[in-house]
């Protein structure tokens, strides 16, 4: 009964606080973009909820608990770097084109090239799908334990909830409610830190499990260490410091906030991101210090807070757990609605809630295939978008490609790269992922090179001829 209370009072609170809060937009611009002159700290807030995901509270302390000291640096100081990396990269896209607002319409008025488009149209519309149904996955897991509600039936309902609101004044909807949970949600993890350290004993307790619950993954250059970075942390860093690079949520934000206000609003966001993981991975040291035999690694942090907590203190965390999800969905939500402005001449916002629509379908699918876990998801998330990274950040340095290199690249890093990090990410297999995650991401710029080298060195003979 206790999650339906905290689904009921949140959808009530996100949809009550959009309606007296926003317009209704109609006009698809708006509706994506807003006046393009949001403040710093509202956007800063927004940028940190959307970057909270299922991995940001359930990886964090997993990795903690499992790997140690070595497995939460590989998670956290990633996750932060990468926001303040795409800083000015997010400053020169909004130079460049004042009134975009994505980035497949940036790289097609680059190239004049619907390949180039259509590419960059799949793979961030693919990624929405991955991330929603990670997101639906990792929190309906939860809830359908504490309401008995099934699986199946808490992803449409959690799907519901984020639609719910999202569709109202879209960008504007998501950021107000993203800066709203986000508020909640730093408060939250740091009085759990607080309460779970005094609680366990103090600070020696949480100390004494730096390690991990086998006391190994304290260093960061021992065997155990290299091989945590490895599996784990050079597939987490690859896929992470792409991020922002390759998530349309981020690009979008980038053409909402006042111009002269980019750099605070993500350098504010990153620090204040960085709270949420660092206070969850804090909570699987305390459960590794006190020994504590967690009977599902991936929902630790739920297993510690029901055993080291009072009854009550499930109530906020499942608030927590809530809008950190849907935080990331909402924005999702608005994201694949902007990319119809690049594929729909006539814009209304009509279109882009039916898009919204179909990104649930596809994230509900995605969530109930048997067997997937988060950090499968999580991984092969990351790996994905690193395949546009390089082709982009080449763009925005003016880097001279041809619209079939930036084509050719990315589709051979998808078909190659791509299945050679899922077999190991399936199968658990360091090897496969490191070579995959860095083919994925290398082979895409070094082939979108080579590729508009030859023909631009081809149409220069033919010239010359």
């Amino acid at each position: 009964m206790t999650g339906i209370i905290v689904l009921i009072i949140y959808a009530l609170i996100m949809v009550g606080a959009t309606i007296l809060m926003t317009n209704k937009e109609r006009n698809m611009e708006r509706f994506c973009v807003g006046d393009r002159n949001i403040g710093w700290f509202v956007s800063a807030l927004s940028i940190a909820a959307t970057w909270i995901w299922a991995p940001a509270l359930f990886t964090s302390t997993e990795n903690a608990y499992t790997k140690g000291f070595a497995g939460l640096f590989c998670f956290l100081v990633p996750n932060v770097l990468c926001l303040i990396l795409f800083i000015p990269f997010a400053r020169k896209i909004r130079a460049e084109m004042p009134h975009g607002i994505t980035l497949s319409g940036y790289m097609y008025a680059k190239y004049k090239s619907k390949s180039v488009r259509n590419i960059y149209l799949f793979q961030l519309g693919a990624l929405s799908a991955l991330s929603t149904g990670v997101q639906l996955l990792a929190g309906s897991k939860i809830l359908s334990m504490i309401t008995g509600i099934p699986f199946w039936l808490m992803t449409i309902i959690m799907a519901a909830i984020a639609f719910s609101y999202s569709q109202f004044s879209g960008i504007k909807a998501s950021i107000l409610t993203d800066a709203i949970q986000m508020i909640f949600m730093l408060i939250t993890s740091v009085c759990f830190v607080v309460f779970g350290t005094w609680n366990a004993g103090g600070m020696d307790t949480w100390a004494s499990g730096l390690g991990g619950i086998n006391g190994d993954g304290f260093s960061l250059v021992s065997e155990r260490g290299w091989e945590i970075f490895l599996g784990f942390g050079l597939p987490t860093t690859v896929g992470l410091l792409s991020g922002p690079f390759g998530d349309q949520c981020f690009w979008q934000r980038a053409f909402c906030v006042k111009k002269n206000h980019i750099g605070r609003a993500f350098l504010v966001g990153a620090l204040l991101f960085g709270i949420v993981p660092l206070s969850m991975g804090i909570l699987g040291f305390i459960g590794a210090g006190t020994g504590y035999v967690a009977a599902d690694t991936g929902v630790i942090n739920f297993e510690l807070i029901s055993t080291l907590f009072p009854s009550w203190a499930v109530v906020p965390f499942l608030f927590m757990v809530v809008s950190g999800l849907l935080s990331t969905i909402d924005s999702n939500l608005c994201a694949i609605a902007s990319l119809t402005t690049d594929i729909k001449t006539k814009k209304t916002s009509t279109f882009g809630k039916i898009a919204m629509i179909c990104l649930l379908l596809v994230g509900i699918a995605v969530a109930n295939i048997p067997g997937l876990t988060v950090t499968h998801l999580f991984l092969m998330y990351g790996t994905l978008r690193a395949a546009t990274m390089l082709p982009t950040i080449f763009t925005l340095k003016r880097v001279k490609l041809t619209a079939n290199g930036v084509t050719t690249g990315i589709i051979f890093s998808l078909v190659v790269g791509l299945p050679i990090f899922a077999y190991g990410n399936i199968y658990s297999i360091a090897t496969y992922k490191t070579a995959g995650s860095l083919l994925t991401v290398l082979s895409a710029g070094i082939i979108a090179i080579i590729v508009s080298h030859i023909q631009k060195t081809g149409g220069a003979i033919q010239n010359g001829k």
